[in-house]
């Protein structure tokens, strides 16, 4: 499986280059290409600057077999017009999408494959899982979802806090999410409450709390180090590699 990494000069791309060069999940380093404003070249990799370059020489940039993005999530949509150009699977690895780079992840989906994830660690799939069944079986419990991140993200709270208040509004459909709280007055019974924490070099974690007056149950998810969500991305592209078009996510991946 060759790659086009997106961001490959950032920390995330690195990581998936190492993976690739280790052979993991079917990657390989041989023939993978980057793109990267910083084009540094990592681990020997060829890297174009934008994608329009990348798309002026497919000598180089062609015979790839699915695209990783770890760059940023203004660059989306450029990205996409790539990848359905040159009929492309995608993983979308970046968070913090706008509606208008939402919408053009949906759209991309009816061209071709593309996975899409604010979080790409199995353990945070099945978490969001368990969050969702017990938020089910508890509909009066109260719930608190707490995120906790390195002082260097830019987004709060976090991709994968949203995408657990989400999965738990499905099954409480008259639920409102609140971020951080302020001023003066009690939660209300529908309220999910998300807060963000933002210090030192904590690589992720979340917490989800879901409580009565007689008990309380208590989820979450550690991340050690950021290279398991490089090893989740590949497990996506490898995922996709073969299917339709559509949008998918880890809930496809865990089944």
């Amino acid at each position: 499986m060759k790659l086009l990494i997106s961001g490959l000069c950032g920390h995330m791309g690195n990581e998936v280059a190492k993976l690739a060069m280790a052979g993991c999940r079917g990657a390989q380093i041989d023939g993978s290409v980057g793109v990267d404003i910083n084009a540094c070249g990592a681990e020997g990799i060829p890297c174009a600057h934008t994608f329009a370059e990348a798309s002026a020489d497919l000598s180089i940039f062609g015979g790839i077999d699915c695209i990783v993005d770890f760059s940023h999530h203004s660059l989306t949509c450029e990205l996409l017009d790539f990848a359905v150009a040159n009929n492309l699977p995608a993983v979308i690895a970046t968070t913090g999408h706008t509606d208008e780079e939402k919408a053009a992840i949906y759209t991309a989906a009816e061209s071709i494959p593309v996975f899409f994830a604010a979080n790409f660690s199995l353990g945070v799939a099945l978490l969001i899982d368990a969050a969702r069944r017990v938020a089910a079986a508890m509909p009066d419990a109260e719930i608190e979802i707490i995120e906790k991140h390195h002082d260097r993200k830019l987004d709060a709270p976090s991709g994968t806090a949203l995408a657990i208040a989400d999965a738990l509004c499905r099954v409480r459909p008259d639920a409102t999410v609140v971020t951080g709280r302020h001023g003066y007055g009690k939660r209300t019974p529908e309220e999910i409450g998300i807060h963000a924490i933002r210090m030192g070099n904590i690589v992720g974690e979340h917490e989800v709390m879901i409580g009565t007056p007689n008990q309380t149950i208590t989820l979450k998810h550690e991340a050690h180090d950021r290279a398991l969500f490089a090893e989740g991305a590949l497990a996506a592209a490898e995922f996709l590699c073969g299917k339709s078009a559509g949008l998918y996510s880890m809930a496809d991946l865990v089944k």
